[in-house]
């Protein structure tokens, strides 16, 4: 099986006790399933700091592989209770980090489905940081497109698909698991 989805991110960065930053992403993307595995791959944009990167997510059984790969190359896997290393690669040099995931919650299926991943970032065994991305998945069929994807001018009889990634900073924070 393979589709085209919209695709909702909504990220969170927590640091050092300052105010969380959040930031929500609307874009298209691809879903395939294969066997046990589903793979969501969708292009970034320069409003999320990450122009010319493509990010890949895999899910199988209880883990979840986010991919990138263009500007940033990174590769992190997410495992509820259990640390990764990660290499992440940025314009200004490759940094080797643990990704701690505290809580995994992963359901895709045909019609869509969600991601929401908690987790800590650190370097040398340090903290550095802790996030929270939250992913939402839907078909692309007219029939489930809603008015908040939709512009306010959109003609009702042909919805309207977002042909870049819309990202914005959030006000409010949403997560099943974010409690500062």
């Amino acid at each position: 099986m393979e589709k085209d989805v919209l695709i909702s991110i909504k990220g969170m960065q927590e640091y050092g006790g300052v105010e969380p930053d959040v930031i929500e992403l609307v874009t298209r993307g691809r879903l395939v399933h294969s066997g046990k595995r589903w793979t969501l791959t969708y292009q970034e944009s320069e409003l999320t700091g990450l122009e010319d990167t493509q990010t890949t997510i895999q899910m199988e059984g209880q883990q979840v592989t986010l991919l990138r790969v263009g500007s940033y190359n990174t590769q992190m896997v997410f495992e509820e209770a259990r640390r990764h290393l990660s290499m992440y690669n940025t314009p200004y040099g490759t940094v080797t980090v643990g990704v701690n995931t505290r809580r995994l919650i992963a359901d895709l299926n045909e019609q869509g489905g969600d991601i929401e991943v908690d987790y800590s970032i650190d370097v040398d065994h340090t903290v550095a940081g802790r996030n929270i991305f939250h992913i939402k998945v839907k078909d692309m069929a007219p029939q489930l497109w809603s008015e908040e994807v939709q512009p306010a001018d959109a003609d009702m009889d042909q919805p309207s698909r977002p042909e870049r990634p819309v990202a914005y900073r959030a006000e409010q924070t949403d997560f099943r698991f974010f409690q500062p």
